[in-house]
């Protein structure tokens, strides 16, 4: 989930653009709701913006569990690792609505930013995906699970929602499941808190069954959340207590816990 900021939306309408023009080296592909655009370990060295669509990126832990990284929706590219060199894809995308896509080679991606004076706009785009990453992991290390819930609620009604006067409707169906897997928790205590946010009105279902937020009195509850939570000085389940998320942002100090266990 990216921000939204007027460079990062100036950027990605001008690439959208940019790619429209492209008919050599890019192409349209249209792939079906829960479907994967390729997964972990692929080799091919294919850059991706979203035409039309969701997309999340799924990573998985040794022991199988998975761990939602981001989503992605229209506007965005993704996969842009690949310009590095890295090799073979380290997550898995999938889609979670029909999607529409357009891929070009890496190689091609560059110099098409480069013609079209976008390369300077890239670079400012992929801070704001550099800095989506650091909240991520700063809310895993010191925010508790109903916290990150909220901050993932208020993060997809700014980017995904469409306003409202009131309220914030976000109209992409999110599972209790992938709500469990971008906050780092379980499905029973993402159904618990939900319920807490139902109960006081922070957000509700509308008759199309999509979930509807609250902006002001989530974050007004967050905050009081967060006051409450520095006063009493303790979290409910602390980052050293989450060993699989851990051990996904950090192997070589998981390893080495692991070692000192055996010893």
């Amino acid at each position: 989930m990216i921000q939204r900021t007027p460079q990062a939306d100036e950027f990605k309408q001008q690439l959208r653009d940019s790619l429209q023009r492209e008919t050599m080296n890019s192409r349209a592909i249209k792939i079906a709701r829960h479907a994967n655009v390729y997964t972990c370990g692929d080799q091919d060295e294919m850059v991706y913006c979203i035409e039309s669509g969701q997309i999340k990126l799924l990573k998985l832990s040794p022991e199988g569990k998975e761990c939602l990284l981001a989503i992605h929706s229209a506007g965005d590219i993704f996969r842009e690792l690949c310009l590095s060199g890295s090799g073979a894809r380290l997550e898995t995308a999938t889609t979670m609505e029909e999607t529409i896509l357009k891929q070009i080679p890496s190689s091609q991606f560059v110099a098409r930013l480069s013609r079209d004076s976008l390369l300077e706009s890239f670079v400012r785009y992929l801070a704001v995906r550099i800095a989506d990453q650091q909240q991520v992991i700063a809310n895993l290390v010191t925010a508790d699970s109903e916290q990150r819930l909220a901050k993932t609620l208020l993060q997809l009604a700014r980017i995904l929602g469409k306003q409202d006067q009131q309220s914030t409707p976000i109209e992409l169906k999110i599972s209790r499941d992938e709500f469990s897997e971008m906050v780092g928790t379980t499905r029973p205590r993402i159904s618990l808190f939900m319920q807490r946010f139902r109960n006081l009105g922070l957000i509700e279902t509308n008759l199309d069954l999509f979930l509807v937020i609250n902006e002001k009195k989530l974050t007004d509850y967050l905050a009081r959340a967060i006051a409450a939570g520095h006063h009493r000085g303790s979290r409910d389940d602390s980052f050293q207590t989450r060993p699989v998320i851990r051990q996904m942002l950090f192997p070589k100090l998981a390893e080495r816990h692991i070692e000192s266990i055996g010893r």
